[in-house]
């Protein structure tokens, strides 16, 4: 049984919106933040003391963008996956990896020296510069999208990669600086009833005290 232990609104939604686009059984361990810090024994099963962790069998994972092509395998052939022979391959490989790297990463340093750093230690200019940056590369994004969905004209895993970034992206304040494109992009996103499902599983769990719903 894979089990996906999570923290309400973290990068885990990935995976737990992937296992429910795809229909596998698992167990949600809902935690609250940081678990390395508020779970005893987290450490044990994740070093890096992370969210998420991924535990199938004698596999533990904790990278969310690397789950999804995971679990996508572990489900066998599905539309979600773009394999090698199909021409959009390359492209959903790009915002696969786009939507962490690119997308999500600049928005932790927002978090960091915005609001999670004590008030003494808190850099607004660093903070408005990875805002501007992430604003930056979400433009690009924009021109780089399919029209419905990121590639092959069909929602793939590589939507969940940039979904999340996008919720976190709203969660933090930043949706009203959207692109048209990437405003619409997103609404469709979250009218999926994986989306629905995923956020319906997570709401027992404990908010991260620095994000909104």
């Amino acid at each position: 049984m894979i089990v996906l232990h999570h923290c309400r609104s973290a990068r885990s939604f990935r995976p737990l919106w992937a296992l429910e686009e795809l229909g596998l059984p698992y167990e949600l361990n809902l935690m609250p933040f940081p678990p390395r810090a508020k779970v005893e024994g987290y450490l044990e099963l994740n070093p890096l003391g992370t969210v998420p962790a991924l535990q199938d069998g004698a596999t533990v994972m904790t990278e969310s963008s690397a789950m999804l092509p995971y679990l996508a395998a572990k489900a066998g052939p599905t539309p979600l996956a773009v394999s090698a022979d199909e021409p959009a391959f390359g492209a959903y490989l790009n915002f696969l990896f786009m939507g962490e790297a690119t997308l999500t990463f600049p928005q932790t340093l927002v978090l960091r020296y915005r609001v999670l750093e004590p008030e003494e230690r808190r850099l607004p200019q660093a903070a408005e510069d990875y805002e501007r940056w992430f604003l930056a590369r979400l433009k690009g994004a924009a021109q780089m999208l399919g029209e419905t969905y990121a590639c092959a004209e069909r929602f793939t895993l590589a939507d969940i990669s940039v979904g999340y970034a996008l919720r976190l992206a709203d969660t933090i304040g930043l949706a009203d600086r959207f692109p048209d494109k990437i405003a619409a992009y997103y609404a469709r996103l979250q009218a999926r009833d994986a989306y629905q499902r995923a956020l319906v599983r997570e709401a027992e769990g404990p908010q991260l005290p620095f994000l909104r719903d």
